[in-house]
């Protein structure tokens, strides 16, 4: 009987290279005047660019791309996770008025399938290029016993630099405040554990399936890569003062809403003068889903919210931004205009 090979026990040391080797192009696309050329591979080196900063401090995320994996079949499909894995960690940065210097990923598979992950780095890139931000390296595991065969795991990492000065001051908030909002481009990466027992367990529907509602198949509309708002935001507070900021995530509208004012203040929202995407009330009605628990799920439409004096909403109407609410006397309490 011959001995055991760490090949033998399903991890291809040779496949990993060849697939570090195959992406190293992708990496490098990403890369701008501040990454140091250094031959080391166990850790990347960025120089950050100072200019202007008085007190420059680092702001870091991390977040995952969750279930939403689990639709993924092409590797169209895996690219798109890809760019979710970069909009979910440095639009978290954005609310501090952090721009975003580098990113790395971590990737892991029961079995390493190069097709896929080279199009998740594909995505990631892509991502990393939108937010001007260097991929400066990554862990790619092959851990078979660990995954469910064919399943991928996403996680990343993302770093940012913000002057202590230029931190959001939510003090100044006031009743009568303007709350901006941007168009969320679908679900982005939240609330797919509910969105599955709605349309696939309860419905029977499937990726394929065409919905005339949504203008096409369902696996389309479920897999639309979460939108990236670095420029947009970073423009904003560029122009004018933005008491606080949220990136419409975990907690759905409802939590990330109620966070941007606290307890002390309210906010009411009017959901005519933002756009709910069709997706959304398919889940709804597919799972017979209270509009309370869709609205502590989904982001219903808008992935990002800004405060601002009501002196400062015309300029921000203008870079694009939508009026979406405004702050309330309130404390605590949430009004998303739906009874």
């Amino acid at each position: 009987m011959s001995g055991l090979s760490y090949q033998g026990s399903g991890v291809d040391v040779g496949a990993a290279e060849r697939f570090v080797s195959a992406i190293e192009p992708l990496v490098r696309s990403t890369h701008g005047a501040g990454m140091v050329d250094h031959p080391s591979r166990f850790a990347g080196l960025i120089r950050p660019e100072l200019a202007g900063l008085v007190e420059p401090v680092i702001a870091a995320t991390c977040d995952g791309v969750g279930t939403k994996t689990l639709l993924a079949r092409e590797p169209a499909d895996f690219q798109g996770l890809g760019i979710d894995l970069v909009a979910m960690s440095v639009n978290d940065l954005l609310p501090l008025r952090a721009r975003p210097l580098l990113f790395l990923d971590y990737l892991a598979t029961s079995r390493l399938d190069p097709q896929r992950l080279e199009a998740a780095v594909r995505g990631i890139a892509l991502g990393c290029r939108a937010a001007h931000c260097a991929l400066v390296g990554g862990e790619t595991a092959e851990m078979p016993g660990m995954y469910e065969e064919g399943r991928i795991e996403l996680v990343g990492f993302a770093v940012g630099i913000v002057d202590a000065g230029d931190l959001p001051d939510p003090t100044p908030m006031a009743r009568g405040d303007v709350v901006l909002g941007l168009p969320s481009t679908g679900l982005h990466a939240n609330g797919f554990s509910l969105a599955r027992a709605a349309l696939f367990d309860r419905a029977g529907l499937h990726l394929d399936t065409v919905v005339a509602e949504l203008g096409g198949a369902l696996g389309s509309a479920l897999l639309t890569p979460t939108a990236i708002y670095v420029d947009e935001v970073l423009e904003l507070m560029d122009v004018v003062t933005v008491k606080a900021a949220a990136h419409v995530t975990g907690g759905g509208l409802a939590g990330r809403a109620r966070a941007l004012v606290g307890d002390a203040l309210g906010i009411r929202l009017n959901p005519a003068s933002f756009r709910r995407p069709p997706i959304l009330d398919l889940i709804q009605a597919s799972g017979d889903v209270e509009e309370a628990e869709m609205a502590a799920t989904f982001n219903m439409g808008l992935g990002f919210l800004a405060v601002v004096a009501p002196g400062d909403a015309t300029p921000a109407v203008a870079l694009g931004w939508l009026p979406v609410g405004e702050v309330t006397a309130y404390g605590g309490q949430v009004d998303l205009g739906h009874g």
